[in-house]
């Protein structure tokens, strides 16, 4: 069985997919899904087994510049490649206006997508041949897995979803025997953002517990603010400029994750690694960790200042 998947971003949108995957893939053994994404998150869906081409849609791109030359053959070339299959089920998890005018509407098969009631941009519903009701106020791991058993006609499963990408990891990655915890510091959203202060306080108190601390970064910005938070703290690890993969490889071998609401924070619940979030103006009932070992810590008032660095020190504190 052939299905296209079109979740073109963002990184935890597209890793709450991943279950999704593994209940086609045991109801459907011979299940196998191209999927439709954005360059930067492209690694991901190659990490589950049952993901078998990528189309790479630079739909960011295309919208800044729609009507220039270079665009418009870049988007011929992705649909001459695109339709060359024919799709059993063709399944837009994204829901979204860009997914169904650059992507949806151009693909061969029956075309699934949220109803009406269920999507976010509802003009988007018109564009699919099956439309599907799925309630709102639920995990969004959970919608998008109810959204699978109805466009592929299979029962639901009210179990924990399985990302199945824990073995890939596994396989690619050396656990090492010193022990370590990530700060995943940075987001795109600024009220995402936790303050430096609270960073810095959470990392003087972490000093007594002997154990290190790695920071990522992926550009300029979140560089200098890891060079802030580790100033002056020894014990605290600015690390290179890493591919997802590479930094998969590190919170898969870290002893515990210290997260605001980013896409990585997904991947770290994705593989289990114990991870405590912090939110401000975002639901974790809604897109929090899915996985095992993951908390939450919400601010009473959605700003993040609001969250003290003594309590997030005595819960992490708890899991070591």
């Amino acid at each position: 069985m052939k299905v296209l998947l079109i979740k073109t971003s963002s990184m935890g949108d597209i890793i709450h997919c991943l279950p999704a995957l593994t209940d086609a893939k045991k109801i459907i053994p011979n299940i196998k899904f191209d999927w439709v994404i954005e360059k930067d998150y492209s690694q991901i869906p190659t990490w589950h087994n049952a993901t078998k081409n990528i189309f790479i849609a630079p739909i960011r791109q295309w919208r800044k510049n729609l009507f220039s030359t270079k665009v418009k053959i870049e988007r011929n070339i992705f649909y001459k490649k695109l339709q060359k299959t024919y799709y059993d089920a063709i399944i837009d998890a994204q829901g979204l206006l860009k997914s169904v005018f650059f992507v949806t509407r151009f693909s061969n098969g029956i075309k699934h997508g949220y109803d009406f009631y269920s999507i976010t941009e509802k003009l988007a519903s018109f564009f699919y041949n099956q439309k599907h009701y799925i309630k709102k106020q639920q995990h969004a791991v959970e919608r998008i897995r109810q959204l699978f058993a109805k466009s592929l006609k299979y029962k639901y499963k009210n179990t924990k979803g399985d990302f199945n990408i824990i073995n890939f990891f596994s396989k690619l990655t050396n656990k090492t025997s010193k022990p370590y915890i990530i700060f995943l510091h940075s987001t795109t959203r600024k009220n995402k953002h936790w303050p430096e202060n609270h960073w810095r306080e959470l990392i003087f108190n972490i000093k007594k517990l002997n154990i290190k601390i790695k920071l990522p970064w992926s550009n300029t910005y979140e560089q200098q603010r890891a060079f802030r938070l580790a100033k002056d703290f020894n014990f605290v690890n600015i690390l290179p400029k890493m591919t997802l993969i590479e930094i998969g490889q590190q919170i898969f071998n870290a002893k515990a994750i210290v997260s605001v609401d980013t896409g990585l924070s997904h991947l770290a619940s994705a593989l289990n690694i114990p991870n405590i979030t912090i939110f401000g103006p975002t639901n974790p009932k809604l897109i929090g960790g899915y996985g095992e070992k993951q908390y939450s810590i919400k601010s009473y008032n959605k700003k993040m200042s609001a969250i003290k660095a003594i309590d997030v020190f005595k819960k992490l504190n708890n899991i070591l």
